[in-house]
């Protein structure tokens, strides 16, 4: 029985606890946080022990789940790292690229296991196409959000766009070529909404637009392949796939279409979402990779390459933005 120290318990934190709860490989030992309001409300609602000082929690537990802001993840994951500690941490990795490098060398030197908590990996909506043949070559991404404090303490790059960098990066298979990208602070000091344009060397391009005060959610992508167009809904848990009939493929509909090479069958596919707890089986999976001995669906390697695009695309608007 792996035991488990959450670091964190607002919001997200809350979920955390209720799906450990539910794996049976996994016992929450306890947990830290310095809010004594929330801390109060765990104790009553959870039934858990409130440990006083991350130090006394760390050396209790097998892994860190660690959910507290985002400027709190190096010092708790180098505390967890050196006391050969497992680590789960949510996205993004750390807060500067200076604190993921020394992140990533950290994990590579011990013999811990580290995942981030990239969570849209686990959607049911990507788990329906994610065992396909995937290479796309557009892609295009529209994740937004209505207005909401929690999480404004980074830019809407690493708040909500760097969702979709992981999951992109994971689908193609190349290097970065060029980044173009703009942004907008409106609500807060950090860009709210960006539109950017990421190229791949093997000419991939991926359109991503990002907002976190829109009157609307949604959270949508678009691929596009030399045989099909697959659309993923990750905010309703739905996806679609239209491309060229085949003889032995079992479509939900199909229609014929005239083109300049004669009449085509196109097949209009809907694909079984599994019903799954996207939150519990990324715990699970990083559960598995401990006992297995197994890489983890989200490496720290995987964490550190989203947060670098990110940062150059923060980096790219900061450039535009000076120079207007």
């Amino acid at each position: 029985m792996l035991k488990v120290g959450v670091f964190g318990t607002g919001h997200l934190g809350k979920f955390h606890l209720n799906n450990w709860k539910e794996i049976k490989s996994a016992k929450v030992v306890g947990f830290y946080d310095p809010d004594d309001a929330i801390a109060n409300d765990v104790i009553e609602k959870y039934q858990i022990e409130r440990y006083p000082n991350p130090e006394s929690l760390i050396a209790t537990c097998d892994i860190a789940d660690i959910i507290a802001p985002t400027n709190f993840h190096f010092e708790l994951c180098e505390k967890a790292i050196r006391q050969g500690k497992h680590i789960f941490v949510e996205k993004p990795l750390a807060n500067t690229m200076h604190e993921a490098r020394e992140l990533v060398k950290l994990v590579k030197e011990s013999k811990i296991k580290l995942q981030v908590g990239h969570v849209e990996r686990f959607n049911p909506a990507f788990l329906a196409v994610a065992s396909m043949s995937l290479y796309p070559m557009f892609i295009e991404v529209h994740r937004l959000a209505q207005f909401n404090p929690r999480g404004t303490e980074v830019s809407v790059i690493l708040d909500l766009m760097i969702h979709d960098i992981d999951i992109i990066l994971s689908i193609v298979k190349s290097e970065v070529k060029n980044i173009a990208a703009s942004g907008v602070a409106v609500m807060t000091e950090t860009p709210d909404i960006a539109n950017v344009r990421i190229e791949f060397n093997n000419g991939c391009v991926a359109n991503l637009t990002s907002s976190r005060i829109s009157m609307k959610k949604m959270r949508k992508m678009r691929l596009f392949q030399k045989d099909a167009y697959i659309g993923i809904d990750f905010l309703n848990k739905k996806t679609e796939i239209i491309k060229l009939k085949t003889s032995s493929e079992e479509d939900n509909f199909s229609f014929d279409l005239d083109t300049i090479n004669g009449k085509k069958t196109i097949s209009i596919i809907q694909p079984q979402v599994p019903e799954v707890n996207a939150i519990k089986l990324e715990l699970e999976k990083f559960c598995e990779s401990i006992i297995d001995d197994t890489i983890p669906v989200v490496s720290e390697l995987d964490g550190y390459r989203a947060m670098d695009i990110a940062h150059q695309i923060l980096q790219k608007i900061k450039h535009n933005t000076i120079n207007t």
